[in-house]
């Protein structure tokens, strides 16, 4: 698969469903790819780059040019919030009170952030438990922080459509707290190998990288 192809499929998914192609963004997960390889991405207009370990991110970002919008999509350790906080676009992982005290810190406002679930009910996995989102969404709010929606990375399967089920409970958690806190409007659901069944189940971030990077090495 290619840039092309993912951008080719998004939009099909997104019309099967009766949405808006423009409706979905794509951030194209460059973890463990060179500058080089972001660079080529970039130059065909990409702006949207996810990363999952804070050091990695920040050393890239550095290099790169200050237009790109850093998403970081992976577990983030408190005490490694202050090196990525001013430079990220969003947050995709944040799960719990002490990490978003962290986030909170530092100069101006705190990046907005996403609050994920582990619908997998996942011991060895970030994100609250489904039944804990209300309490700790109030929790991260309280501190002043912004929440944009919610996260899922579910399990790990070699059926693409097991992931169904994952992205609609996370789409009925997102709808449920969306009467109280209607501010929360996107749902980061969706990798290489299921992102068209998220959108389907009304994903509005797709988290792409091997699709579009190749395989890592």
């Amino acid at each position: 698969m290619s840039y092309d192809d993912v951008l080719s499929r998004m939009s099909a998914a997104a019309e099967r469903s009766g949405r808006n192609p423009s409706s979905v963004k794509l951030v194209a997960v460059s973890k463990a790819k060179s500058v080089a390889d972001i660079e080529a991405v970039y130059e065909l207009g990409h702006r949207d780059f996810g990363e999952n370990r804070a050091q990695e991110m920040a050393q890239k970002a550095a290099r790169l040019p200050d237009d790109i919008r850093w998403h970081f999509v992976g577990g983030l350790q408190t005490n490694k919030a202050r090196l990525i906080r001013p430079i990220t676009h969003l947050l995709h992982s944040m799960d719990r009170e002490s990490l978003a005290g962290a986030w909170a810190k530092g100069g101006g406002l705190p990046p907005p952030v996403l609050l994920q679930v582990n619908t997998g009910h996942e011991p060895q996995k970030s994100g609250v438990e489904p039944g804990d989102a209300s309490a700790t969404l109030a929790q991260v709010r309280s501190l002043g922080l912004e929440v944009r929606g919610l996260m899922v990375i579910p399990p790990l399967t070699e059926d693409p459509e097991a992931q169904r089920p994952h992205f609609a409970m996370l789409r009925e958690i997102r709808s449920a707290l969306a009467v109280e806190y209607p501010e929360l409007i996107e749902l980061s659901m969706g990798m290489t190998d299921d992102f068209e069944i998220a959108i389907e189940e009304g994903s509005s971030i797709i988290r792409v990288g091997r699709a579009i990077f190749g395989e890592r090495t």
